[in-house]
């Protein structure tokens, strides 16, 4: 296995069921990739504040009980092989997330989660003046997002422009998809039964994310800076009321009633995701679980109250007040994945 080099990292900040189910299952196909297309220039956002990297904000204690946490709840094991990956970043105070992840940089098949970089898209278009983000272009995303409809992301996603969202996603100003990071966030096919336009330069992935790069998407989402302050109020509101309680919801709903829950999720076959910004009592925190195997939503149910319970510990929270000694998280790691 060989070690990747880090890339030099952005300003990574920002902003603050029924049969709808069955619209994450995709069905991903066997196109060969392509080289990623040129870099989109995009403005700069309408704040300027200077928030820190994500990339060197581990939180050694909060990345200790992670890892314990995984052990207790039974999922170290499957962490350990590369079928969980998770991110969790407490912004409570957003000078200061702290993060903690396991396998951050792994680049797994994500199903609808993606649909995330669709949504960015849209309204990246728009503030260039290239798309209007009218009623019924909102209810359109609005499905793509809390209901996981496949025929409003492929609508979407054909509207906003194939090249468009992946050069986006690749630009110097997001970068959410680096392959110099092991990845990213990645769309590369229409949700609906029809070959790949383009997979990821790096696993021939059609929708593919890394935990870390989800997170950033979160992070940028919450202190404003996806588009703009208010673009990024507008996105929030979409990802809010999820349609779908399954995963992280679920767990939320059974176990932590009355929080807030701004979230993406995925499925397909043994795939599961889930991301969420999160918000209870004060308290703000960002989730991210991947998982490959059968079992991988009942996991994530349990997983996000684990890390929910991380997030309360009286320990961490007496750290909001406290200089912690952040450091860089662990490098990504390239190795083969399956092809979905």
């Amino acid at each position: 296995m060989n070690r990747r080099k880090p890339a030099s990292w952005l300003l990574a900040a920002s902003l603050v069921t029924t049969g709808a189910a069955l619209a994450e299952v995709n069905v991903p196909d066997v196109a060969v990739a392509e080289p990623p297309g040129s870099i989109i220039e995009a403005k700069p956002a309408e704040t300027s504040r200077p928030w820190p990297l994500l990339r060197y904000s581990r939180d050694p204690w909060l990345q200790a009980e992670l890892r314990s946490t995984l052990r207790r709840i039974g999922l170290d094991r499957a962490a350990s092989e590369r079928k969980l990956a998770v991110a969790l970043v407490d912004i409570t105070v957003r000078e200061r997330p702290r993060v903690a992840a396991v396998n951050a940089h792994e680049m797994m098949y994500a199903a609808s989660l993606p649909k995330i970089a669709i949504l960015l898209g849209a309204f990246q278009k728009a503030a260039e003046g290239d798309l209007v983000i009218d009623k019924a272009t909102r209810e359109r995303l609005t499905a793509m997002i809390r209901n996981s409809s496949n025929a409003a992301a492929t609508e979407m996603l054909e509207r906003v422009g194939y090249d468009y969202v992946a050069n986006m996603l690749q630009s110097a100003r997001y970068l959410l998809y680096d392959p110099e990071m092991n990845g990213g966030l990645w769309v590369g096919k229409p949700y609906a039964r029809q070959g790949a336009w383009k997979r990821d330069p790096l696993y021939n992935l059609s929708h593919g994310a890394t935990p870390f790069e989800v997170a950033r998407f979160y992070y940028m989402l919450d202190t404003g800076q996806l588009v703009s302050e208010q673009a990024s109020l507008e996105m929030k509101e979409i990802l809010s009321d999820p349609a779908i309680s399954h995963k992280f919801v679920a767990g939320l709903n059974a176990h932590r009633p009355g929080s807030v829950i701004m979230r993406k999720s995925g499925t397909w076959r043994t795939f599961h995701a889930d991301s969420a910004l999160i918000e209870r009592d004060g308290r703000r925190y960002i989730a991210v679980g991947m998982a490959n195997h059968p079992s991988g939503s009942r996991w994530l149910s349990r997983l996000i109250v684990a890390m929910d319970d991380l997030v309360f510990n009286p320990v961490n929270v007496a750290r909001d007040s406290t200089p912690t000694d952040l450091k860089q998280i662990e490098a990504p790691t390239r190795r083969s994945a399956a092809v979905p």
